[in-house]
C-alpha cells in the first residue's frame, strides 16, 4: 500500500506556509530624523535623554548670570565657579568620573596641563577635577550655547592662523607668567579613542613661561557599566565628521559611562627645555597610560620624563 505525499499546505499552520509577503514594520512616524527617536526597539533610553538634556540646560542657563556676574566682582569665585558646573553638569549627564594620582593644592606658579583629545566630553570631565583655564579653537566661540559657556569660564580662544601665531603665543605666555593654569590639547584634534595622536610640538612653545608642565592621561574605560571596548568608542569618541548633536543624544541614552583621568607626575620646564624632545616624552607617557587604561589595566600615574640637557 502506497501512501500519497503530503502537501505544503497540509502542515499545523498552513497560514503562515501561504503567506506570500514577509512582515515589514515602518516607523511610527515617517522620515528619516525620526530613525533614532521613535523607533519601536531603542538601543538606549530615550526618557533617559530627554531628562539629562532638560536637567544641563536648566542647569547652564542657571550657572551663566551667576559667572557673568563673578567676572566682574573682585575674587577667586570667577576662577573656582566653573568648577563646580562642570561637576554638577557631569553627574546631570551620567557621567562618572574616576581621578588617579594626586590633585591636591598645587605650589606656586601656573602649570600647562597636556593632555589627550578624545570628545567634547573631555571639557566637562577635566574641567570638573581641574582649576585651569582651556585653550581652544576660534570656532568653539561661534557655537551656540556651548560657544556662551566656553567664554563664561574665560577659555583662551586661537585662530592657529599664520598671522596671528606669534600675537596668539605671546598672550599665552603672559597668562601662564601672570599664574594662569592652561589645558593643552596637542594632537590638534580629537581621535577615535583607540589610539593617542602624536603631539604637535608647536603647542609646546609656551610651556617655558610655566612653572611646571604635567601630563594628562583621559579614557572613557567603561560603558553601561562593563569594561569599553573597540565597538563602544564611537558612544563617547567624537572624531571625523560626525555631528555634535546627534553624537550627544546617542551618548545621552546609554547609562555607565566612566571617564578614567590620570594625572602623571609634573616636571619643570628646564628638565626638557626643546620642545620636540618634550612633545616626544609627554607623548610616550600618556600614550602608555591610555593603552592600559584601554586594555582595562588599573590606572598609575607614570613619573616625570628623565631630566635632558638642550
Amino acid at each position: 500500500m502506497t501512501v500519497p505525499a503530503r502537501k505544503n499546505t497540509d502542515s499545523a499552520n498552513p497560514r503562515r506556509l501561504s503567506r506570500k509577503k514577509p512582515l515589514r514594520f515602518t516607523p511610527r512616524l515617517p522620515g528619516a530624523m525620526w530613525a533614532g527617536v521613535m523607533e519601536d526597539r531603542p538601543l538606549g533610553g530615550r526618557l533617559r535623554a530627554v531628562r539629562r538634556i532638560a536637567a544641563a540646560l536648566v542647569w547652564t542657563l542657571l550657572c551663566m548670570p551667576v559667572q557673568a556676574l563673578l567676572l566682574v566682582v573682585p575674587g577667586g569665585g570667577r576662577d573656582h565657579f566653573p568648577k563646580l558646573y562642570y561637576r554638577v553638569l557631569c553627574w546631570l549627564i551620567g557621567l562618572k568620573l574616576q581621578v588617579v594620582g594626586r590633585t591636591g593644592p598645587a605650589a606656586p606658579g601656573a602649570t600647562l596641563y597636556i593632555c589627550n583629545h578624545t570628545s567634547w566630553l573631555d571639557v566637562l570631565a577635566l574641567g570638573a577635577i581641574l582649576d585651569a583655564r582651556f585653550v581652544a579653537k576660534a570656532e568653539v566661540g561661534t557655537w551656540p550655547l556651548f560657544g556662551w559657556v566656553a567664554k563664561l569660564g574665560r577659555t583662551v580662544f586661537v585662530s592657529r592662523s599664520r598671522g596671528r601665531t606669534g600675537d596668539e603665543a605671546r598672550e599665552l605666555s603672559a597668562r601662564l607668567r601672570a599664574g594662569q593654569s592652561l589645558i593643552l590639547f596637542p594632537e590638534g584634534t580629537t581621535s577615535d579613542g583607540a589610539r593617542v595622536l602624536p603631539f604637535r610640538s608647536s603647542f609646546f612653545s609656551v610651556a617655558g613661561d610655566a612653572a611646571r608642565v604635567r601630563p594628562l592621561t583621559l579614557v572613557y574605560d567603561r560603558a553601561g557599566g562593563l569594561p569599553a571596548g573597540r565597538r563602544d568608542r564611537p558612544i563617547t569618541a567624537w572624531y571625523g565628521d560626525m555631528e555634535t548633536a546627534s553624537h550627544a543624544w546617542a551618548l545621552l541614552r546609554r547609562s555607565g559611562t566612566r571617564a578614567t583621568v590620570v594625572l602623571h607626575e609634573a616636571f619643570a620646564p628646564a628638565d626638557l627645555p626643546n620642545r620636540k624632545t618634550m612633545a616626544v616624552e609627554v607623548g610616550r607617557i600618556v600614550s602608555m597610560s591610555a593603552a592600559a587604561l584601554r586594555q582595562n589595566r588599573p590606572a598609575v600615574a607614570l613619573a616625570a620624563p628623565v631630566r635632558r640637557s638642550s
